[in-house]
């Protein structure tokens, strides 16, 4: 059984476990018990209340965060021709196809993100084997088989998130860094929620979302009141 280090015990210690915070107390909280020696990524986790194993239920979905990850993205691109360039003048990092392809194949992975003209398919579907288990592989749902190869190297440039519900029905996705102010957490922790609340299937009864929290790399979970976000919805 892992241990638990003195620094994340005594982080924990600074929680309520029976209470659930506001986005702002979460906020400022995630951000006091960020205290690792570099820039924690903040995640958030939502349990929902839904069955993956049917089709309607399975939550897929994507969405830009106003304040971006933080993170600098490596976005490879599978197109051809005047795509390819429209690619490569958004800021594609790798551009091309079966050469592409190959070079996958051959174990090079040195990217976050791939997009996928449509015309591209035949070739990116014989690296499902690949991609797949990373979750890397393009789909139309998230935005990444697309014409608009351009647009969307630009929206994963600009802090855009896919996200994909586990098989016991939690979703967990970063939201920033730990060195982001408090509000700018919070306009991506609500942004991201809205966006799962599109997604709420008619066939779920009942409470939707079970619980949500937020915590930083090495720091605990918090969580937070998803009354006091439903208010905030616009």
């Amino acid at each position: 059984m892992a241990t638990m280090s003195r620094r994340f015990r005594q982080a924990r210690e600074k929680i309520e476990s029976d209470r659930r915070y506001s986005l702002e107390e979460s906020c400022q909280l995630v951000k006091e018990l960020a205290t690792a020696g570099f820039d924690e990524t903040v995640e958030v986790a939502v349990s929902l209340n839904v069955n993956p194993k049917h089709a309607d239920q399975m939550i897929r979905g994507s969405c830009v965060l106003p304040n971006g990850t933080g993170k600098t993205v490596r976005i490879a691109v599978f197109a051809a021709g005047e795509k390819a360039d429209q690619a490569r003048e958004a800021g594609a990092d790798i551009v091309g196809d079966d050469e592409l392809a190959d070079k996958i194949q051959g174990g090079w992975l040195e990217f976050d993100v791939v997009i996928a003209s449509p015309d591209m398919m035949r070739i990116v579907g014989k690296l499902g084997r690949v991609l797949g288990p990373r979750g890397l592989m393009p789909n139309p749902k998230t935005g990444t088989v697309t014409e608009d190869v351009a647009g969307a190297v630009m929206e994963a440039k600009a802090g855009k998130i896919s996200f994909r519900v586990d098989k016991t029905g939690n979703l967990h996705v970063p939201v920033g860094k730990a060195s982001f102010d408090e509000k700018a957490l919070a306009e991506n922790i609500m942004s991201f929620y809205e966006k799962v609340l599109q997604l709420k299937p008619s066939s779920v009864k009942g409470q939707y979302m079970k619980n949500l929290s937020v915590s930083s790399t090495m720091g605990p979970g918090i969580k937070i009141d998803v009354n006091d976000l439903r208010t905030r919805t616009r």
